[in-house]
């Protein structure tokens, strides 16, 4: 078993006013203290630009002072305005120092590490905070061998120290080396056999987990236990292993929640024991289980509540859902953003707004549920209008609204808003994955390729599959099949695992161009080097693909060999070829089958009417066009929109609403007449 050397002993801690008789404070103390609560409030708020300019405009400052405003940006992962920062401080003290280290060590920046160990060798002071922060970044980064070196050097180390090696250990699959670091703690609290239990189920090593719970601990121990039991009663429902969690919840003696009355633990169940085993029935869907052990509860706390209103929802149980809600004595922000996203998820989205609009507060994670509510219902207009109003009363928005509201601009679309947008984000927050994602889904959908590729470019090592597939989805979006399938050759010799929605546009883009050889590839590609499953959307733009190419018989092959039933969009795509080609026959058993599945639909009818007009039979035509309102089927009138002057003019087939309109008809009839001049 590894030896670690004994810590050099400490030496106390010198407060030199702690001696000192208390005084009264001056009122230009008492003034400073004022401040720092109002700068405080403020930046508790997310009002950073607001807390800065009372910052600038405090003449007397105290450390407290530039430390807050210090904590802030290296909240907001601003690593260089918060060194700019430090830099001008007049005076530092440790906390000043473990801030900006704090800083170095959450940056995502690989070369941010080597500035926190430079920042730690210049410190003049350190406190066991200052070294479990580097010891912290180093054991998050997998970097065990500098994690050990650290931990070597320590002079100090307290139980946070100790459980901080066992957890890089576990995380590096050195099993053995965690439990001899664990064996080795001179002191061990609840945290640390709850740090055992987690490395041993993060390892797939469950059953050695109870085995030391249930077999191995000390009796002087159980006092600290049953945190660890809630651990792997936690860890068996993330697996799905839910009669295993109420076994081990069972071997909790049921008490009264003793320790809330008495500072003495006891080992009993726990309102998180309780809480634990609810999440493991409700992550199966199992409410009828999670109910009754709400029911059984001796004392329910908000997240009890709030589990029970989440199992609901999950399940789009939203009555008994609500109903819970207004029986529960407290509702949290947490229970309100419950309720406004399960009614989005049924399409309730009106119901979720008469919440929303009656929260006592709201947070940002309240304005992001509304307002993607309103996107994932195609309420897009809904979508910018609420961000708006989140901006007028002072809301803030983070990358999840930017990214709701660029997918609402992007299928309006909205360009200026958009581009707009993406000012703001590049100004306030350091580029993220999904912000540049939406971003080069709404340029692309806004026929600003350009703009798309650019923000692709920018985001070097960060981009996912997502990303890939955006750019490849912008590019068949704008016919461009010999850039997407060029693109996607990129994306395969960078190892990055395409996704079925990747498929779909590049056989979209090969229909468009007429390239079925390289359509007949990206097929065999996705089915047999990345074993994806061809779903409906594969089947009709493969179908689409072959039969406008002229290969109508392939075409009719493929669907019948087709291992699921051909839907709507396989029949459309069929039926949209046979009329291209003119094959009536065929048109007319595809037809046929289209409206079998779709009796409501007037696709058929309109493709075969607009064959027989084509063809001039206009008898045939009139025939199609009576039985389409004897079947009382309608066709919904087609409508385009254009962004222009900061307004959305939306045209509606046959309208003739638009106080432009004459000046409208008169530049189309220009149009035409150039048109056929020229022809």
């Amino acid at each position: 078993m590894r030896r670690w050397p004994p810590p050099i002993p400490g030496v106390a801690h010198r407060r030199a006013a702690a001696a000192a008789a208390p005084t009264a404070a001056s009122p230009a103390d008492e003034l400073v203290r004022q401040h720092n609560r109002s700068l405080a409030a403020l930046l508790r708020c997310g009002r950073f630009d607001a807390a800065r300019r009372l910052f600038d405009a405090i003449p007397d400052r105290s450390v407290v002072t530039w430390n807050s405003v210090l904590a802030a940006l290296a909240r907001r992962r601003d690593v260089g305005a918060a060194r700019t920062f430090f830099a001008s401080m007049p005076v530092r003290d440790v906390v000043s120092w473990n801030t900006l280290l704090s800083a170095y060590t959450s940056s995502p920046h690989s070369d941010h590490l080597a500035s926190a160990r430079r920042l730690f060798d210049k410190m003049p002071k350190r406190d066991a905070i200052t070294w479990n922060t580097l010891l912290g970044a180093y054991v998050r980064r997998g970097l065990m061998g500098d994690a050990e070196k650290l931990f070597g050097e320590m002079p100090q180390r307290n139980t946070a120290s100790w459980n901080t090696m066992v957890t890089g250990f576990f995380a590096a699959g050195q099993v053995n080396k965690a439990l001899d670091v664990f064996d080795a703690m001179p002191v061990k609290d609840s945290a640390s056999l709850s740090t055992l239990v987690c490395g041993f189920t993060k390892n797939g090593r469950f059953d050695e987990a109870e085995e030391l719970l249930t077999k191995r601990l000390k009796v002087t121990d159980m006092d600290k236990a049953v945190d660890a039991y809630n651990t792997l009663i936690a860890a068996y429902g993330q697996v799905g292993r839910v009669s295993d969690a109420r076994r081990l919840f069972d071997k909790i003696p049921r008490g009264q929640y003793q320790g809330k009355i008495s500072n003495r633990r006891m080992f009993e169940r726990n309102v998180v024991s309780w809480n634990s085993m609810m999440m493991c029935y409700t992550k199966t869907g199992d409410v009828c289980s999670a109910r009754t052990l709400f029911d059984e509860m001796p004392v329910k706390d908000l997240v009890s509540w709030n589990t029970m209103i989440a199992g609901y929802t999950n399940v789009s149980d939203m009555q008994e859902a609500e109903k819970l809600f207004r029986e529960m004595p407290g509702p949290d922000m947490v229970s309100w953003n419950l309720i406004i996203r399960g009614f989005t998820q049924i399409g309730e989205v009106e119901h979720a707004r008469e919440f929303f609009d009656k929260m006592p507060e709201r947070g940002t994670i309240s304005w992001n549920t509304m307002i993607s509510g309103y996107e994932q219902n195609g309420d897009y207009d809904g979508t910018v209008k609420l961000f708006s109003k989140m901006l007028e009363v002072g809301g803030m928005p983070d990358r999840h609204t930017f990214s709701s509201v660029l997918a609402a601009c992007a299928s309006l679309p909205m360009l200026r808003l958009g581009t707009q947008l993406h000012q703001i984000i590049e100004k306030l927050y350091l580029p993220e994955t999904v912000t540049s994602n939406a971003l080069i889904t709404m340029y692309s959908r806004g026929g600003a390729l350009t703009d798309a590729e650019a923000v692709f470019k920018q985001m070097q090592d960060q981009k996912d599959s997502r990303s890939w597939g955006s750019l490849i989805g912008g590019y068949e979006h704008h016919g461009r099949a010999t850039e997407a399938l060029q693109l996607f050759e990129e994306m395969r010799s960078a190892r990055v695992m395409p996704t079925h929605v990747t498929f779909i546009s590049l056989l979209s883009a090969c229909g468009n161009a007429g390239l079925v050889s390289e359509g007949w590839r990206v097929f065999r590609t996705m089915v047999h080097e990345y074993g994806i499953a061809a779903r409906i959307e594969h089947y009709a733009a493969l179908v689409n693909l072959i039969g406008r190419h002229g290969e109508l018989d392939d075409a009719l092959e493929v669907i019948n060999s087709m291992p699921i039933d051909p839907e709507r969009s396989v029949w459309g795509s069929f039926l949209g070829a046979c009329t291209a080609k003119k094959n009536e026959q065929l048109a007319h058993m595809a037809a046929k089958e289209l409206s079998k599945i779709d009796p409501e639909s007037s696709a058929p009818y309109v493709l075969i009417h607009n064959l027989h007009a084509h063809e001039g039979r206009w008898g045939s035509a009139s025939i199609v066009r009576e039985e389409m309102e004897r079947q009382g089927v309608h066709k919904h009138p087609g409508y385009s929109w254009i962004d222009l002057g900061e307004k959305l003019h939306v045209f509606v087939s046959g309208d003739t609403s638009h106080p432009l309109i004459q000046e409208i008809f008169s530049v189309l009839k220009g149009f035409d007449m150039s048109c056929r001049d020229s022809s």
